[in-house]
């Protein structure tokens, strides 16, 4: 029986909503699994790359071609598997049970992430010590693992309340997730400037800590077995190519899939290239820029709040238009920041939005898939999301090697194409008609 937030004819106060276990133990799973997309993902396995491959400006672009590739082929299986996770969903009702098998997985990899990285051997490949292979082949295992637990993740969003509370929730589960990013920055403190895969095996028992609670405390509502159906390999693919050929019976969250594919095409390449962009381009110090970093987390869990309440106010389609003009206006400082004072302005601007694109899309692909549809929609969601992710990097880098005799202008360009990007995805947004949602599905 799916989870109710009324009680004897009662709604829940916000504050009965917020330390529900359920709730509670749901959104901690976004503050384990935040720690290790800051620590692993953002800061120090690319840091980790460098300290290894980049002895000089040569092999600091080797080592920026690794951390590329592995982001990519990491996004590439989510992109040929997530149409499959969608159909477990919708035809078993596991939810909890995926999510404890896949972060188990993406857990023990980040571990040997560490144990690889302290492995003494003079084995190599094409000059690419043993050691190091290991522990990429483990980060790309840890992410492909970590990217789709979250597609379980969202889809259990649903489970937890009402439709009218799904803003709220959504808000409360990308705040607390970002509060795993401050704690997980306090590894660096333990790290310091050199070593930087000490930080691996910390981050794997914090991502494990903070997972246990929705192990232990949430519960699936699985379908009864005999009302489910052998699902292969394919089935994912067959419903997506279904739903393209009824395109017309579910065009609403079939456009808003285009305008998040754009949207999220800018947040995830912003997010790859940050670190680099704000060293090269503005004069960052390493250490200024974990500093940032953690202003910038801040931001996006105060973004993340308050865009909860925006949203149940104004409604989602019209908080993800206000997000999509924040993010140009912190894109186009960016692009023309001469000084620090311009990218710590952007920065925090970016922060606020990207929190907050993830309560409003969220809640708005509830808002718009039928509950019978809701798992495929979240897959197709993931699917759209990861495809971007791939794209995004490959063209900020294609601008980067065409214009290189440019110097800093290459990079500007570069991320004056996200402004682009995030300008189609705003006028694709705008274009979804929400009050046919019911009557287009």
């Amino acid at each position: 029986m799916k989870r109710n937030s009324v009680i004897d004819g009662q709604h829940r106060s916000q504050l009965a909503l917020y330390l529900s276990l359920p709730i509670l133990s749901w959104a901690f799973y976004d503050f384990a699994n935040t720690i290790f997309s800051s620590n692993i993902n953002t800061i120090f396995f690319p840091f980790y790359m460098d300290e290894v491959l980049g002895t000089n400006e040569v092999m600091q672009q080797v080592a920026s071609t690794f951390i590329s590739y592995a982001n990519a082929i990491a996004s590439f299986f989510l992109v040929v598997f997530s149409p499959l996770f969608g159909v477990w969903i919708d035809n078993t009702g596991y939810k909890k049970r995926f999510i404890v098998w896949f972060a188990s997985i993406s857990i023990f990899f980040t571990f040997m992430m560490g144990v690889f990285a302290n492995l003494q051997t003079t084995t190599s490949y094409s000059g690419v010590p043993l050691s190091l292979f290991l522990v990429v082949v483990s980060f790309i295992v840890a992410k492909f693992f970590f990217n789709s637990s979250l597609v379980f993740y969202d889809s259990m969003m649903s489970d937890l309340g009402t439709k009218e509370e799904m803003p709220l929730i959504s808000g409360y589960g990308v705040a607390i997730g970002y509060l795993g990013t401050i704690l997980g920055l306090l590894v660096y403190l333990y790290v310091g400037n050199s070593g930087f895969h000490r930080a691996f095996i910390p981050t794997a028992i914090l991502y494990l800590l903070f997972s246990l609670p929705l192990f232990f405390i949430n519960k699936d509502t699985p379908i009864p077995r005999s009302q489910r159906k052998p699902v292969k390999f394919l089935d994912g693919y067959k419903e997506i190519v279904q739903t393209f050929k009824d395109m017309k019976q579910y065009k609403t969250i079939f456009t808003f899939m285009i305008a998040y594919f754009f949207l999220n095409d800018a947040i995830a390449t912003t997010i790859a290239m940050m670190a680099v962009y704000a060293t090269t381009i503005v004069g960052f110090t390493s250490g200024q820029f974990i500093v940032l970093y953690l202003v910038s987390t801040v931001s996006t869990i105060i973004g993340s709040f308050a865009f909860g309440y925006i949203t149940k106010a104004i409604g989602a389609k019209r908080a993800i238009t206000v997000v999509a003009l924040l993010m140009i206006v912190a894109l186009t400082f960016a692009v023309f920041a001469t000084e620090q004072w311009m990218f710590w302005l952007a920065g925090s601007m970016f922060g606020v939005s990207l929190g907050s694109m993830w309560v409003t899309s969220r809640t708005y692909i509830i808002e718009l898939s039928p509950e019978e549809k809701r798992g495929q929609f979240f897959g197709l969601f993931a699917f759209s999301g990861k495809v971007s992710s791939i794209i995004g990097p490959a063209v900020y880098g294609t601008v980067t090697l065409w214009m290189k005799d440019y110097g800093t202008l290459a990079s500007r360009v570069a991320l004056s194409t996200l402004i682009v990007m995030t300008i189609i995805g705003l006028l694709v947004h705008l274009k979804v008609n929400s009050s046919k949602v019911r009557g287009d599905i």
